[in-house]
């Protein structure tokens, strides 16, 4: 034993003057010694950044060892009932602080498989003896909590190889203010711009615009590196790209500083295809690339707009995106009830109707599935839990799944937080036998009850109800309580709600996102140009929640019409929007746009209810194009094998627009593009029996599947090919050409 207390320090007394202490038991020794360290604030704190209540250790479901922490410090209470009462308490040994486990474990002095974690005689351990010396105290209701944190610099400007110190601040509920930079948990979101360490120094790697965030006590605060690229970028390259209005400034002031050149603006037929792809979903026709082409005007391009948001089609493409973002499916909704709530999208997106508007009605539903057509919304999500999950996810782009059991590690949100915000739908109410896709009529009607509250496992006792960051409602109101939601919700002050639209809208029509993904705008994943989104966010709200106008706005910037053509000084940009960025067409638009070239329309197979029955039947439906359908579980190969949205869960990651091997051997082998370039009833059969003129036939091709006209080497290439087929190979080489044109990048991509 005298051999180990030579080891471990000894007594409290001798361990106290080996250490430099200055207290033991909570008796300060000496004159002026600091106050007993506090089990929230200085204890935890040490275990978090430690890695000890990581995921991967302690912090685990089943903990490590026999030894289980809450997940990152989110339930202090627990915590030091952990440390101090299990395993016969001796973690602490409050007469003999050194010998605590706490204390030999985490600096190897007896063996510990996380290896070891502090550094005997560091601050960190003279701290955590100095709390088991002064009896281990717990966490107290009045002590300070974190309000806030700082860092500085907020925004560094660094080249390559430069380095950053970075300082975090944490400011208190008792307004003390505290360096913890100690303490915090660094991140780079991005390590190809910067690296950092856990003392907190950024390195930079490389050009671009790196983000680090800095974690402490479930507060999270962001700090920008700005690195340009090496090469300068000529002036008269900014000449004569002013801009049309604020989105282009913004822009092209990131542009600037980033020294990232804007490629030029795109060519007409290449424009007129973004936009019409865009916005409707579907190809231009030969005639409206003509007309497009044909027109001087400088301000065509917002009339076309006009046109485009004007067409039916305009309002399938979005009622289907949204149905995709509410979930509309077979799987989860029987046929009726479905119709209802894929009619109820559609009137609203056919009517304008302000997105704020349309939330709270969705969010505030109640009566029939099967004729209040967004009550279905909570048909799909039938517990507290799961609607408010949903709830976030859809209108704030925010996931708190994980705060349902622990304090969310990527984020602020807390336990707590997410059980009062559960709190706000546990009154909410079904009475009817919804049934599944084969049973049932599904007819269900919502309604609130006046009394019930969610309580939270963790403490056995319900939260009050709140919104994220909102104020508490009385418990007691028996008044719906989505009410106070919505309120919050589509408040104009909402920190989250215009943000999250703004930036599922840019990403819908520029391909990338100022988030990305686009439903994760937690406060570690910052914007790629923040006074963009901010701007963008901004507009909605002046706007009154107008789409449509936010739409426009987008789609007759400066910074929508540039070419998607790489220059050598923005070749490597993917986030700052340089260029346009090509991407690959969705599923149901490249179904639809093969349909629109060849002219032979696709068939699905459905539920539909049978007239005066309950019973579902499977029947064929002619909808000819995908985006009209409103039940993403119809069967069609294409649409699977090419990523549709399945609607399983609130998530953009439910679409996958990524290419295939199965893909590539679909196209070219399979019945989609072949079976119906053969089709006797097809446009190319029929346009072969009236066009005698191989050249009008070739420049027809290019114009109804490109939106552009041949290249004179195609020309004369192709010309050359009809002729030595002669009239009795015509055919063959003209499915050849429709053939290689729809399975063309130019075809498959929008660019």
């Amino acid at each position: 034993m005298k051999a180990w207390k030579g080891i471990m320090g000894g007594r409290v007394g001798q361990w106290a003057i080996r250490f430099g202490m200055a207290g033991s038991m909570g008796i300060a020794l000496v004159h002026g010694a600091p106050p007993d360290p506090s089990f929230r604030n200085d204890v935890l704190p040490i275990l978090s950044k430690a890695g000890c209540n990581g995921g991967g250790c302690h912090g685990a479901l089943a903990g490590k060892g026999g030894f289980r922490l809450s997940l990152f410090a989110y339930n202090p209470e627990a915590d030091h009932l952990a440390i101090t009462r299990e395993a016969q308490g001796r973690r602490v040994e409050v007469s003999e602080p050194g010998l605590s486990l706490l204390l030999t474990k985490p600096t190897g002095a007896v063996p510990h498989k996380g290896g070891r974690r502090i550094e005997p005689g560091s601050e960190d351990y003279r701290t955590l003896a100095r709390w088991i010396a002064a009896g281990a105290p717990g966490p107290r209701e009045d002590d300070p909590r974190v309000t806030r944190l700082i860092v500085e610099p907020a925004e560094r400007e660094a080249a390559p190889g430069g380095k950053v110190d970075l300082r975090v601040t944490a400011e208190y509920s008792n307004g003390r203010r505290r360096d913890v930079t100690r303490w915090a948990r660094f991140t780079s979101t991005d390590e190809t711009v910067a690296s950092v360490d856990g003392a907190g120094t950024v390195t930079v790697l490389g050009p671009g615009l790196g983000a680090v965030t800095a974690w402490y006590a479930s507060q999270i605060v962001v700090a920008r590196v700005v690195a340009p690229h090496p090469h300068a970028v000529e002036d008269t390259a900014w000449a004569a790209l002013a801009g049309t209005n604020r989105i282009d400034q913004l822009v092209l002031a990131q542009l600037r500083r980033l020294r990232l050149q804007p490629s030029p603006r795109a060519d007409d037929a290449t424009l007129l295809r973004r936009m019409t792809l865009d916005t409707t979903g579907r190809l231009p026709t030969p005639e409206e690339v003509r007309e497009f082409g044909s027109d001087p005007d400088p301000s065509k391009v917002g009339r076309w707009v006009d046109k485009l948001m004007a067409r039916p089609e305009f309002v399938d493409a979005w009622t289907y995106r949204w149905s995709d973002l509410l979930l509309v499916s077979g799987a989860k909704l029987r046929p009726a009830a479905l119709k209802a709530y894929h009619g109820w999208i559609r009137s609203r997106v056919e009517s304008n109707t302000p997105w704020d508007r349309m939330v709270r009605e969705l969010v505030t539903s109640r009566g029939s599935s099967h004729e209040d057509g967004a009550s279905n919304f909570y048909a799909i999500h039938q517990d507290p839990e799961s609607m408010a999950e949903n709830v976030s996810q859809a209108f704030l782009s925010l996931s708190i799944n994980c705060a349902r059991c622990h304090n969310h590690p990527l984020e602020k949100w807390t336990n707590d937080q997410y059980y009062r915000f559960a709190n706000l739908f546990a009154r909410v109410r079904a009475k009817g036998w919804g049934g599944d896709a084969r049973n049932g009529d599904g007819k269900r009607t919502v309604y609130v009850e006046a009394r019930g509250d969610l309580i939270q496992p963790r403490t056995g006792k319900p939260q009050p109800p709140a919104p994220l960051d909102g104020k508490a409602l009385d418990p007691a109101d028996p008044r719906d309580r989505r009410e106070a939601l919505a309120a919050w919700l589509t408040s104009p002050g909402n920190p989250y709600f215009a943000r999250a639209i703004a930036n599922r809208v840019w990403a819908a029509y520029m391909g990338v996102g100022l988030v990305e993904p686009v439903d994760d705008l937690r406060a570690s994943n910052p914007a790629s140009n923040e006074p963009l989104l901010a701007a963008l966010a901004d507009f909605v709200v002046a706007n009154g929640f107008d789409l449509r106008a936010l739409m426009r706005w987008i789609l007759t910037s400066e910074t929508y019409a540039r070419s998607g053509e790489p220059l050598d000084l923005n070749r490597d940009d993917r986030r700052h929007y340089s260029r346009h960025f090509a991407r690959r067409l969705p599923a149901e638009v490249l179904s639809d746009a093969i349909t629109d070239v060849t002219g032979v329309p696709d068939r699905y197979t459905e539920l539909a209810l049978s007239d005066g029955s309950s019973e579902a039947t499977t029947q064929f439906t002619n909808v000819t194009r995908s985006l009209q359908l409103s039940d993403s579980s119809v069967r069609s190969y294409f649409l699977r094998t090419f990523g549709r949205n399945q609607r399983e869960i609130t998530c953009e990651c439910e679409r996958s627009n990524q290419p295939s091997l199965v893909q590539v051997l679909h196209l070219s082998n399979g019945n989609t593009v072949n079976g119906k370039l053969a089709s006797t009833e097809g446009w190319l059969a029929r346009r072969l029996a009236e066009e005698k003129d191989d050249g009008r036939l070739v420049e027809e091709a290019y114009l109804r599947c490109l939106a552009r006209p041949p290249r004179a080497a195609e020309r004369a290439a192709l010309a050359a090919q009809f002729a030595a087929a002669g009239p009795e190979g015509r055919r063959e080489v003209a499915e050849d050409l429709f053939w290689s044109l729809l399975t063309s990048r130019e075809f498959l991509f929008q660019h």
